[in-house]
């Protein structure tokens, strides 16, 4: 690449405020399922009873509803940060683009 370009990119207050944005809230995403994985974890290692309580008069326990829900949450804040990567920070991307092609 152009050590013009790189420059000028680098340079342009929209990319960063874009590096910023995008830093802060990949950061709160990995803090939230850090919590959410590492509590999951946490239960399994130190409150194994409270885990295989039964529910109902099958073989579940309470422990599998909540692993599903640490992988659900894991896609559902996947999809979060997609759509505002689509639609955000797209939109800084172009601007940075127009800006420092013309």
């Amino acid at each position: 690449m152009n050590d013009d370009l790189a420059q000028r990119i680098a340079s342009n207050p929209k990319y960063q405020e874009l590096k910023a944005k995008r830093s802060s809230y990949g950061w709160w995403l990995t803090l939230a399922m850090m919590v959410v994985y590492y509590g999951f974890i946490l239960l399994v290692a130190f409150n194994k009873p409270f885990l295989s309580q039964r529910l109902g008069a099958g073989v579940m326990t309470l422990g599998i509803p909540i692993g599903f829900g640490v992988i659900v949450f894991t896609i559902v804040i996947t999809a979060i940060y997609v759509k505002r990567a689509n639609k955000e920070f797209d939109d800084l991307t172009a601007e940075i683009t127009k800006a420092v092609l013309k």
